[in-house]
């Protein structure tokens, strides 16, 4: 279960109210609730539902302790102080989840209040299915555009080993050599080609975000914090502060390394070579989202750390679960066409008077499993074409890059037999 897993933890201290006392411990974060520990027993004297807090403030104790205090419904007030690595940094984090898990209450009660029907089920099943076709056509979009540069360049050294071609043969016939033939292209020529070569460099595509979340930013170390943004873009990553300045931009080839600390929690960093990397780490009640897409983006690059293998696992449950719904919902679907060949009568003619009036899709769900399904044709068809438009890059760049190679073996022996 999500709720079971741990985003994060801080050494603390929390005030009994009873004993007069402070008592040192931990203090532990899940997307859904906050828990005190106390050190040694690992008694939990404090176990707090998100929902159930009213006020999220930062205070001081004895005009002396920084301190952060919760109210609860009921008006319980607690007091946690002494937090590493500082008050600021538990703060953002707590109050991002807090915010987060009172932004999706109005959701979660609609959901709990009316049960969700078959059609709903396969609703949601395809909806999804088309979000993941989605972000996987930006992605083939990017990657098109990749090739499309690479065959730009490659053009572009065409014409450099043409000038390089020149010019040794300038140096192979020297001006004053009586048999010397025409070296230089005439000025239409020339105009041809530096036509071909600007047209070749416009702009492919635009950029396009594939997700935007809130997000609990802090670079290089967790000593400082503040909330921002995380931008997924198919050409990088972007992290903004919280008035949308931007902090930094990743592009896709810089990033070196994404590490997943937790499913609510990843690292980013860049490296270079006599400078200090470029690292940032995050911290989102959104990140489930994000993972699986940076997965597929930064396949070679990310890293799921011990913590986060309870994110993979539970995917793999949710797809389980995914399938036995739609098995379950396929199997009462041959129920209700078995029990439409049974003889009305008895109990039997009850059961299929009761299976004809719950339909297994509204006019309303069939009308949005349509439109779906023409989504899904059509990204598949995109899909394809540019499949197959890639493939044909792939073959262009081929034959270029085996030219090339055997124009530069041929330039480097005249230049060797000039030498």
């Amino acid at each position: 279960m999500s709720s079971d897993v741990r985003v994060h933890s801080w050494p603390c201290s929390y005030y009994l109210n009873l004993e007069k006392q402070w008592v040192p411990g931990k203090l532990t974060l899940t997307p859904h609730s906050l828990k005190f520990s106390a050190d040694g027993t690992e008694e939990v004297l404090v176990g707090l539902p998100l929902c159930s807090i009213t006020e999220i403030r930062k205070e001081a104790s004895l005009f002396i302790f920084s301190a952060i205090t919760v109210l609860e419904k009921g008006q319980a007030k607690h007091w946690f102080s002494s937090l590493r690595p500082s008050r600021n940094v538990v703060f953002n984090v707590i109050e991002h989840f807090w915010r987060e898990q009172l932004l999706s209450q109005p959701g979660t009660a609609a959901n709990t209040a009316s049960p969700v029907t078959r059609g709903q089920e396969l609703v949601g099943l395809m909806a999804s299915s088309q979000r993941r076709m989605e972000d996987t056509s930006k992605v083939l979009h990017h990657q098109g555009e990749q090739l499309d540069s690479v065959m730009r360049g490659l053009e572009k050294m065409e014409s450099d080993l043409d000038v390089a071609d020149r010019l040794l043969t300038e140096l192979e016939s020297p001006s004053w050599w009586p048999f010397s033939s025409k070296l230089w292209k005439t000025p239409s020529e020339a105009k041809t080609k530096e036509g071909v070569s600007v047209a070749s460099c416009e702009p492919f595509g635009k950029e396009g975000v594939v997700i935007r979340v809130p997000a609990v930013v802090s670079q290089r170390t967790e000593s400082y914090s503040k909330p921002g943004k995380l931008t997924v873009l198919v050409s990088g990553l972007e992290i903004h502060d919280s008035s949308s300045l931007l902090l930094h931009r990743f592009e896709r080839e810089d990033v070196d390394d994404i590490k997943v600390h937790s499913p609510y929690e990843v690292s980013i960093r860049q490296r270079f070579i006599g400078k200090p990397d470029v690292a940032y780490r995050l911290i989102s009640a959104k990140m489930p989202e994000v993972i699986p897409i940076l997965e597929v983006q930064f396949s070679k690059k990310i890293e799921l750390l011990e913590d986060a293998l309870v994110l993979r696992s539970r995917a793999r449950t949710s797809s389980a679960e995914g399938s036995c719904s739609i098995r379950h919902a396929a199997s009462r679907l041959m129920g209700c066409t078995t029990h439409r060949e049974l003889p009305t009568g008895g109990q039997e003619g009850e059961q299929l008077q009761l299976q004809r009036n719950w339909p297994l899709l509204s006019e309303g769900e069939a009308q949005e499993l349509t439109q779906i399904l023409s989504k899904l044709k059509g990204l598949a068809l995109d899909t394809e074409a540019e499949l197959e438009r890639q493939d044909e890059a792939l073959d262009g760049i081929t034959v270029a890059v085996d030219q090339a190679t055997l124009t530069v073996d041929k330039h480097n022996r005249r230049m060797r037999k000039l030498m």
